[in-house]
């Protein structure tokens, strides 16, 4: 069956004008393969508008993956028991040959990889609607732009990337991201009261020949919001290739004392160190991922992201104003993996304010 007949027999004509608009033929061989292999009853193909985004987190809530709290734009996700971390064990790079990629990382020959993970998604999506969704990389209209296409078949998912990357899908019609983009395929797989319990079959394998991700039976955003680490290991990829650098850093302006000047400051750290909380005390850039690259003699930096993700553990109004500030007024956050009490998330410095 030709990719033309497999997306006009599958999407509704909404959806197929979507595609055809972007006029991208390995985007369209993508998405009719995810849709063979998968299974979807339906697919949404997100354009990134207002209306678009408020039908995912709307889905959100109605599918039961997120839930409603009281303060305006807050929700809350709660992954499955055996689901609340990174999977370093089936998290896998797929390489074909002798490409060294260290002892340090977890490798499988990419045939074997590509058709154990065809095996454990299979028709994964059966009774889901499948999500097609665009982002960029760094901010648009500039070099450090990099088209990204999300396939998922979890709203939690997609409204996690809305809220942390800039959207996409007018990128998606230049010419250069014809071939080149990044892409990830995901499902949350079999669910049980709402979360995935496949467990067992959880796998995140990483396919560097074609810059392609999949991650299956996981809802975990680290093993699923992909843009954001799994986008990282494909960056570091081809920013050696292309003579830049794709980082884990925080980059934020120190101004002089004198007011003269702004000094601006990489800072390497490891996750869950406070990189979040140390930019926040500066001019921020970024708190967490940055591409770096050089002209003229000199170094420029971009946040990868637009919003923020991180653990809130032990955030309280004195040691972390500004965070606490947006973690206690209305806006658009998920919660994830905290206490839900009486409609609040959970924080200790919340109940002791509320404290006669």
């Amino acid at each position: 069956m030709t990719v033309a007949r497999v997306l006009k027999r599958r999407l509704d004509a909404e959806n197929l004008k979507r595609l055809k608009v972007l006029d991208n033929a390995p985007l369209d061989e993508l998405i009719a393969d995810a849709i063979l292999r998968f299974q979807p009853d339906s697919v949404f193909v997100s354009t990134g508008s207002p209306e678009d985004l408020h039908y995912i987190r709307t889905q959100a809530i109605r599918e039961g993956e997120e839930k409603p709290l009281i303060m305006p734009g807050h929700t809350i996700h709660y992954d499955g028991y055996e689901d609340q971390g990174r999977d370093p064990t089936n998290t896998r790079f797929l390489v074909s040959g002798k490409t060294p990629l260290g002892p340090a990382l977890n490798c499988i020959d990419r045939q074997e990889g590509l058709y154990e993970i065809d095996q454990v998604m299979n028709r994964i999506m059966r009774g889901k609607q499948m999500i097609v969704s665009f982002y960029s990389l760094g901010p648009l209209g500039t070099e450090f732009a990099i088209p990204c296409v999300q396939v998922t078949d979890s709203f939690y998912v997609a409204h996690s990337e809305d809220i942390l990357y800039r959207q996409g899908y007018e990128l998606f019609k230049n010419e250069k991201s014809k071939d080149d983009f990044f892409a990830f395929l995901h499902s949350a797989g079999a669910l049980e009261d709402g979360v995935s319990c496949e467990v067992d079959l959880r796998r995140i394998f990483i396919d560097l020949k074609k810059n392609f991700v999949y991650s299956a039976n996981t809802q975990y955003a680290g093993n699923t919001v992909a843009a954001k680490k799994l986008a990282h290991r494909l960056a570091i990829r081809k920013a050696a290739r292309e003579d830049w650098l794709s980082e884990h850093f925080l980059i934020a302006g120190i101004p002089s004392y004198e007011g003269k000047g702004t000094t601006y400051i990489a800072g390497a750290f490891p996750s869950w160190c406070g990189k979040t909380s140390t930019s926040m005390l500066f001019q921020i850039v970024g708190d967490d991922l940055a591409h770096v690259r050089k002209r003229d003699g000199k170094a420029y930096a971009a946040n990868v992201e637009k919003g923020m993700f991180g653990v809130i553990k032990d955030v309280n109004p004195q040691d972390d104003p500004y965070i606490h500030e947006l973690l206690v007024k209305p806006g658009e956050i998920i919660f994830s993996n905290i206490l839900d009490v009486r409609g609040r998330p959970y924080c200790r410095a919340w109940e002791m304010s509320a404290s006669p």
